[in-house]
């Protein structure tokens, strides 16, 4: 009879390192990294399985935090860091810890690719509408005119939208939460924890220092109910503290807010499809904010888990490739063809 037992449950503390964390009082990073480390013990993964690479800023030092392993990278590369991850050992559980301006300004050609490949990792992209670590420059998704010490008299640049570039870029799961809505950052997490393919999830979170209030439109008391619109699969478009106001489609394919009553119900309102084939949908949706008179948008997107991912891609490709040719001899390859010997 085996006596073998099986290992303890792992618990938040498990992923919790003793490195002092260095991020500046009330900063939304802090929730972050107790989301994470909530929801790792639950993932059912063994701990030396996890990844966690980062680039530069203050989201970069993530790494450091998580008992796990990790690669603080480069500015800018840590999707490249991970996609080469991801190849060399499909098997690892790999999130990558990036900023707004890490993914989206000198990063932003290396996460468009991440994407449109399908590698399995999942993107945490902090926004804080900021450059906290240099110290409050405008990073790239900075409201249009926005003040900062870079731009004293406003920034002249439009602001990337996360959301609409991620499912530009055909993404196959796109989301956006709150670094303060707890419940609905853990459960976000675990809907990405669950995709094959790449995950990207937007989490808007407030830098006190350098750009205090920089989502207070929807997390002040009452802004939550009335201006924020929480996404679920097969469930209406609806809002509102008294759930009396909706999204429906126009008749020219269009979108627009409307309040219930007087003829209009539920019935008329869209019934949220994240597992839709096509991004257009969830593309249309991620524009929704910028509109005035509706609400932002929170939740999955897009879930659509029928592409296959770039590592098994490459693994059958080279699996093929030796059923046909063999193994292959690297000294023969590296002496064949042309040579130049140098004197």
């Amino acid at each position: 009879m085996s006596t073998a037992t099986l290992p303890p449950p792992l618990t938040k503390k498990d992923f919790q390192t003793d490195q002092e964390v260095r991020w500046c009082p009330g900063c939304g990073d802090y929730a972050i990294l107790s989301a994470v480390q909530s929801v790792f013990p639950e993932l059912g993964i063994r701990k030396e399985n996890f990844v966690v690479v980062s680039g530069i800023g203050c989201s970069s030092r993530f790494p450091y935090y998580m008992n796990t392993y990790g690669f603080h990278t480069i500015h800018g590369r840590a999707p490249a860091v991970a996609t080469g991850i991801k190849i060399a050992n499909p098997e690892l559980e790999v999130w990558i810890a990036t900023g707004d301006g890490d993914a989206l300004a000198i990063g932003g050609n290396h996460t468009i690719h991440l994407l449109r490949r399908n590698v399995g990792v999942k993107v945490l992209l902090f926004n804080n509408r900021i450059y906290g670590l240099t110290k409050g420059q405008y990073s790239p998704t900075s409201e249009f005119h926005k003040i900062t010490k870079s731009t004293p008299y406003g920034t002249a640049d439009r602001p990337f939208n996360p959301v609409a570039l991620a499912t530009g870029a055909e993404a196959t799961f796109v989301a956006r939460s709150v670094d303060v809505f707890q419940s609905h950052l853990k459960d976000t997490l675990r809907h990405a924890a669950a995709h094959r393919g790449t995950a990207f999830i937007e989490i808007l979170q407030n830098c006190n220092i350098f750009n205090d209030g920089a989502w207070f439109s929807l997390t002040e008391k009452d802004a939550r109910s009335e201006q924020v619109l929480q996404l679920e699969h097969g469930k209406p478009l609806i809002y509102g503290k008294n759930r009396d106001k909706g999204i429906r489609r126009k008749p020219d394919g269009d979108i627009e807010a409307v309040q219930l009553g007087n003829g209009i119900t539920e019935s008329d309102l869209i019934i949220h499809d994240a597992h839709h084939p096509r991004p257009s949908y969830a593309f249309l949706l991620s524009h929704m904010e910028h509109r005035p008179g509706f609400p932002t948008p929170i939740g999955v997107f897009r879930a659509w888990d029928d592409l296959p991912r770039y590592e098994d891609v490459m693994k059958d490709q080279i699996q093929e490739i030796i059923a046909k040719k063999g193994s292959g001899d690297l000294n023969k390859l590296l002496r064949a063809g042309d040579v130049w010997e140098v004197k």
